[in-house]
């Protein structure tokens, strides 16, 4: 049974000498709003770290696979859903109720569809459009970050010419001393109702938040933590309070803002517990 409740939530983490997500579009350094310097880390980037670790804790149980992922082809997950639901494949011009059908098998089969919905309408078997119920905004750094160039060292050398000279070679990371970054995202009830998002979904999606930097620990991404999980339950699928105000209620500020940020206790978080009728705020962490 798909979740009656719609949830907001507002995500801590921070990263440590780190890459939290590099930007293809500069030479891979950390993502930054440059007007500001203001650290960013992608929605897709967090979605990504919860559908790993939705594989890593369900991989081959009924409902858990995983869409966005490089083992197949898109086409190809969507003509398997045709064929297991016995339908015509391969033709031009599908009809609606055959396109609901495959669409209801992949939302029923894969947790990414029905979490965070899917474009599905390419190919010749397309199995519609679905709008995800949970989503996630960028992640923004609660102060500017300084994007440092680590010069490193590489005597493993690709070539057998490079490897006569006996030199040494140079290589470059770019990482961010300390960086605090805010994310916050929602969960709706109405299309829940849709997908056939479960309570049990959504207490996974918590659960993967929680520990999606536990399980992916790399050299370039440094010391990545999950420091505060809040969320607001709503008592009414349509929500109680608009989310904005909801988020307001959390308050994270620099304790010496003359003083460049290096760990978490260098803020304080605030939070108004003072929440309007048929909330509930649910501290995770």
């Amino acid at each position: 049974m798909a979740t009656a409740n719609t949830y907001n939530f507002v995500m801590l983490f921070d990263v440590t000498n780190g890459n939290p997500n590099g930007d293809p579009d500069a030479a891979n350094t950390p993502r930054i709003d440059p007007e500001t310097n203001y650290g960013i880390v992608t929605d897709v980037c967090l979605k990504r770290k919860i559908r790993n670790y939705v594989t890593l804790v369900r991989e081959g149980k009924a409902g858990y696979n995983i869409l966005i992922q490089p083992d197949r082809s898109l086409n190809a997950k969507f003509k398997q859903a045709y064929v297991d639901e016995k339908l015509p494949t391969g033709q031009k011009g599908k009809n609606s109720e055959d396109v609901a059908k495959a669409k209801e098998h992949m939302c029923k089969n894969y947790f990414d569809v029905r979490a965070f919905g899917a474009v599905m309408a390419t190919g010749d078997d397309p199995c519609g459009i679905v709008r995800g119920p949970v989503q996630i905004n960028f992640a923004t750094s609660l102060s500017p970050i300084l994007t440092q160039d680590v010069t490193i060292t590489r005597q493993a050398r690709t070539t057998d010419e490079r490897t006569a000279t006996g030199e040494t070679e140079m290589g470059k990371k770019s990482i961010v001393p300390y960086g605090l970054y805010r994310a916050e995202g929602y969960v709706s009830a109405p299309l829940a109702a849709k997908t056939g998002l479960t309570e049990e979904d959504v207490e996974l999606i918590w659960t993967a938040i929680l520990n999606m930097f536990e399980f992916d620990h790399s050299a370039a991404r440094g010391k990545m933590c999950m420091r505060k999980l809040f969320v607001f339950r709503h008592d009414s699928p349509l929500g109680n309070a608009p989310s904005h105000l909801l988020f307001e209620r959390i308050r994270v500020e620099p304790v010496d803002s003359a003083r460049p940020p290096r760990q978490f206790t260098d803020y304080t978080v605030t939070v108004d517990r003072n929440l309007p009728e048929g909330v509930t705020l649910m501290e995770k962490l």
